[in-house]
């Protein structure tokens, strides 16, 4: 061992088991205990700091650690460690920050992959439509190559040039105290390149905004407020990025007849006073037609049928809903004499009967009574 010098698993805390991950936080502790921007004018921090970083680099480096278990420090190249004064903060913790970042190693990135916005689009359709599955053709935004400049983005007879402020990286260092992290570079926005001169029919992106038609399928089952997703047909990516995607927000239009819920449908069914005091066979309205319902006399206002799988399929189910019919016992209007003559009789006749036929207005006014007394 080099005469004066610390073993560096020591001078790390670390033993000689220590995997990498280890060693990283190790280091990483002991540098922002030691870094001379933390202790200004200590030459004692200084030189901790210098061993620490040397330790680091050395047994983080596959072939020098292994140099160094078998022979000790005349195992490896002393020139290679040292802080050797023009080393700041963020080239000692480059490779820590490039991790924490994405960057790794502590290296300049190239230019940023961008994946491009998404779009969306919104498709009314009808409820028959909604049940069944629709397909169709909509027309949305595309880009082309520019043809002038050959999507360079360039005028033609110019070229593209590498951007000055980050030498073609996308991307710049930023120092906030002793932190060091990267950014966007502000002048290219991540591209790594400058167009002096535009192109002036795409002005310097290099693609023309189109139109293109699409076909789009809308499952059966669909219901309002739901997206399909047409992968790849969004805006185009940044840098070579993938592009974004396409979302068709669906909207179901009110129907005249009939109200969703989920795989249920329900339908208000007008009947006449007539039908649901002696019953009798209705037709009642479905997606695919017409069907009959007995309706048993003496319904009643508000009476709720279910009729099964006459609803709708789910969109992620096998099981189709229900039609709920929800009875209204219509009101006669405009009679003719004869017609109110008839019911007057008719209504005198049911008070000969006592409460029996009207049941809910007897026990109606028994309740009043007793309120009253």
């Amino acid at each position: 061992m080099a005469k004066g010098k610390r073993d560096f698993y020591e001078v790390l805390g670390v033993a000689k088991s220590a995997s990498d991950v280890e060693l990283k936080a190790a280091y990483r502790k002991l540098a922002m205990k030691y870094h001379p921007d933390r202790n200004p004018d200590s030459k004692d921090a200084e030189a901790q700091f210098k061993e620490v970083k040397e330790a680091y680099e050395t047994l983080t480096d596959a072939n020098k650690r292994a140099a160094y278990d078998q022979y000790g420090h005349s195992g490896v190249d002393p020139s290679m460690g040292g802080f050797g004064g023009g080393g700041g903060f963020a080239d000692a913790f480059g490779d820590i920050f490039g991790d924490i970042f994405g960057q790794g190693g502590g290296r300049q990135a190239g230019p940023q992959v961008y994946k491009g916005a998404d779009l969306r689009y919104n498709m009314d359709i009808s409820l028959e439509q909604a049940a069944e599955g629709y397909t169709t053709q909509i027309r949305v935004p595309s880009w082309s190559n520019c043809k002038p400049c050959a999507g360079s983005g360039a005028e033609a007879g110019t070229k593209v040039e590498r951007c000055g402020t980050c030498d073609g990286h996308g991307q710049v260092r930023v120092q906030q105290g002793f932190f060091s992290m990267q950014q966007t570079c502000p002048k290219c926005r991540g591209t790594g390149e400058h167009i002096p001169k535009p192109c002036k029919t795409c002005h310097g992106s290099g693609k023309l905004k189109e139109q293109k038609t699409l076909e789009i399928k809308i499952p059966a089952g669909i219901d309002d407020g739901m997206r399909v997703r047409s992968v790849g047909n969004g805006e185009p990516g940044i840098n070579g990025g993938p592009s974004g995607d396409l979302y068709v927000e669906v909207r179901v239009k009110p129907h005249p007849v009939f109200e969703r819920d989920g795989s249920d449908l329900h339908v208000q069914m007008p009947i006449s006073f007539a039908t649901a005091t002696i019953g009798g066979d209705i037709e009642v309205p479905t997606l695919t037609g017409r069907v009959e319902f007995p309706i048993p006399e003496g319904t009643q206002t508000g009476k709720t049928f279910r009729l099964r799988n006459k609803g709708i399929k789910g969109l992620r189910s096998a099981v189709i809903g229900d039609l709920l019919v929800h009875v209204v016992v219509e009101t006669p209007i405009k009679l003719t004499d004869e017609q109110k003559n008839l019911l007057s009789k008719f209504d005198e006749s049911l008070k000969v009967g006592g409460g029996k036929h009207n049941p809910q207005q007897k026990g109606w006014f028994e309740g009043v009574k007793s309120f009253f007394h």
